[in-house]
């Protein structure tokens, strides 16, 4: 059996894909205080749902937010940064570009490394300027060492190139003081641009101490209970041995919405959707990715926290407009919503755990997206009452009824969510309209039908167990190897033997880090033309010639610009090469229900109030539902307004389809007419 257990600011997720491919799932309260209890509960519960034991489970992989939560709240390692003379201050200095515009005081975070120190020596990109003596390293040494730091990041100029200053500090802190942990930014990064690999390496050393900690205590827990090692997933959506994690936490800063978009991918596959927005709405932040001509599309530099880090990471864009943000005032008497949220605890005020803030989840159920007798994971019930109590005061202050502001708190949260679809589509060039918009997470089914229509998509497709998506993406996840090297070959340099020689190095160096067997090899190179400031990346498999890279990169370089510029020298940057396993299989169609409870209840919408279909329960195959409705299926709720129709394919997924027309008199014959036809898409 594989399991997947995800850490979310609300609530833990299970899921657990038996020998036949059946997926089984759980839900239980985050416990934020210490992760690994609320993943133990979530692994219990998902064992007993299948009478399963702890020694069944084959592999068990983990999405955890303990690398991201510490980044962002700036609780990190004792930490020391040496770099070379004269450079001390690079993170500080940064770019020297503003974190906005128009904010003169606005001020980008404070680099993490508490103390400094500065290497005597000095590397050029062919080879030592000024060497590093072993007397010198050993004093610079015992000056890091008189600081007690639980973690030293070392990043020398161009040690991208030749790292053999960085390996000699390596071996002495490793020697001097046995417990820190040390990260170098060769091996970490790899690649050139001074900045962001010292931010990199900065934020890696200042983090792994307590990731460390942190998987040191699951992995404790779990091998009492007779559980496997927990393997992590990665930003790159790839799983990493514990071991690697906690060497480089850095690798997992975006671990828990990275396992959503591999379930994601596949959900979008399985309904034909070739191109789809991804749209993962939890408790506390809502994640977006695309999917072009199904791949995801990666980065390999991402800023977290204001802070670059220049690691492969998916492409995935997270604002904080969650189940749990919280509705507020702010001085200028606007209706604002989140980035601050109610958690795990206390929750929503309908959760009944203390909270008397209002949420989006509050404004959900007062509006009727929600259904208050459908139970929630944990125990929970939803309460009416104090939903509306919470959001009384904010409606008063702003001269607004109860239900007007209710419908005010989704709008704005939507138009938040609705800004993060455009970053990732429209501001990229990509046509929404092509797209279908994947909605998963426990809140993603509520608001995704408004979104489909601020954006013309004409499908929404919401998978069964949305709410535990990223759970069984990790369940089914392959372990993975990012390495890189910066090689900068042009003219005469770029030749066949020299590109050879340098995919080898790459690909034997994949190989030895990769643990698992018979991986997969994608070699990929970044290029751009001499005198440019940025790489386009493209596909270089073994046996690729110097002129192929040079025609895939201009047929790359007319695809995103427009042109080609044929006269101007071309220059190969970087190297990747990416060591993969295979994807577990998955057999979504089965366990379809009988048929869920069905009834009706009262919706608000647009200030009015309808009467809509009720569904409690999964839906069977087959099953066509027209709008107004709403599905409380057992980890999330879908909201299908008028105007939409869905059906439920044999995987278990609501196909959502908005009809056309303009005029509701037109749209109601829609309605009536697709109650005997059926809906293609």
């Amino acid at each position: 059996m594989l399991l997947g257990v995800d850490v979310g600011g609300t609530f833990t997720d299970a899921v657990l894909v038996d020998e036949a491919g059946r997926v089984h799932t759980a839900k239980v309260s985050s416990t934020i205080e210490d992760q690994s209890i609320g993943v133990m509960d979530a692994v219990e519960a998902v064992l007993a749902k299948v009478g399963g034991r702890h020694d069944d489970v084959q592999m068990f992989a983990h999405g955890t937010t303990v690398a991201t939560n510490a980044l962002l709240q700036g609780e990190v390692a004792r930490t020391a940064l040496i770099a070379t003379e004269g450079f001390l201050d690079i993170v500080e200095l940064r770019r020297q570009a503003r974190p906005h515009l128009y904010r003169l005081c606005d001020a980008p975070p404070p680099p993490l490394a508490q103390m400094r120190f500065a290497a005597p020596e000095r590397m050029t990109p062919d080879g030592p300027l000024q060497r590093l003596r072993r007397a010198e390293a050993e004093a610079l040494v015992r000056a890091v060492a008189a600081g007690s730091p639980e973690a030293v990041a070392v990043a020398l100029l161009h040690s991208y190139a030749h790292p053999e200053h960085e390996m000699l500090l390596g071996e002495l802190i490793a020697d001097a003081m046995p417990s820190v942990h040390v990260s170098l930014s060769h091996d970490l990064v790899g690649t050139f641009r001074e900045y962001e690999r010292t931010s990199s390496t900065e934020v890696d050393a200042a983090l792994s101490p307590l990731l460390g900690r942190y998987l040191r205590t699951l992995d404790k827990r779990a091998r009492s209970a007779g559980l496997r090692e927990p393997q992590v997933m990665q930003s790159s959506g790839g799983l990493a041995t514990a071991k690697r994690a906690a060497s480089h936490a850095a690798l997992t800063v975006l671990s828990g919405p990275a396992g959503g978009v591999g379930a994601a991918r596949l959900i979008a596959r399985l309904a034909g959707a070739e191109d789809a927005l991804c749209f993962d709405m939890g408790g506390t932040s809502c994640d977006v990715c695309l999917i072009a001509s199904g791949s995801v599309q990666e980065t390999a530099e991402r800023t977290i926290g204001g802070r670059p880090i220049s690691l492969p990471a998916l492409d995935i864009h997270t604002v904080g407009a969650g189940g749990g943000s919280i509705a507020w005032r702010d001085d200028g008497g606007a209706l604002r919503v989140g980035p601050r949220s109610a958690g795990a605890t206390p929750g929503p005020a309908c959760y009944g755990r203390g909270g008397t803030q209002p949420t989006v989840t509050d404004a959900d159920l007062l509006l009727g997206r929600l259904l208050a007798d459908a139970p929630l994971p944990g125990g929970l019930t939803l309460d009416v009452e104090a939903a509306e109590r919470a959001l009384k005061p904010l409606a008063d202050s702003l001269r607004l009824e109860t239900l007007q502001c209710a419908e005010g708190v989704l709008k704005i949260a939507e138009s938040e969510m609705l800004r993060a679809l455009r970053v990732m589509s429209v501001e990229r060039g990509v046509d929404p309209r092509r797209c279908a918009l994947v909605a998963f997470g426990g809140a993603g089914g509520l608001h995704a039908a408004a979104l489909a229509e601020a954006l013309e998509i004409d499908c929404v497709l919401c998978p069964r167990s949305s709410g535990v998506l990223c759970a069984l993406g990790l369940a089914i996840a392959a372990p993975r190897i990012d390495v890189a090297r910066t090689v900068m070959l042009r003219g005469d340099e770029l030749s066949e033997r020299r590109l050879n020689a340098e995919q080898d190095a790459l690909m034997e160096r994949a190989l030895r880090l990769f643990t698992a067997s018979s991986p997969s090899l994608q070699i990929t190179a970044e290029m751009r033309y001499v005198g440019q400031s940025f790489e386009l990346r493209l596909d270089a498999p073994k046996g690729t010639t110097p002129a192929d890279l040079r025609s895939r990169f201009e047929e790359v370089h007319r695809e995103r610009y427009g042109y080609a510029d044929e006269g101007s020298a071309v220059e190969l940057v970087t190297l990747r090469v990416c060591a993969s396993g295979q994807m577990a299989s998955v057999d979504l169609s089965t366990g379809q229900a009988a048929g869920p409870a069905h009834g009706s209840c009262r919706i608000v919408c647009d200030g009015a109030e309808l009467m809509a279909q009720a569904f409690r329960g999964e839906l069977e195959a087959g099953r066509r539902l027209t709008g107004p409705a709403v599905c409380a299926r057992s980890d999330s709720t879908v909201f299908l307004p008028s105007g939409w129709t869905a059906d439920v394919d044999v995987n278990g997924t609501l196909a959502m389809r908005r009809l056309e027309g303009p005029s509701s008199t037109d749209r109601a014959d829609a309605e009536a007419s697709a109650e005997s036809s059926a809906v293609s898409w």
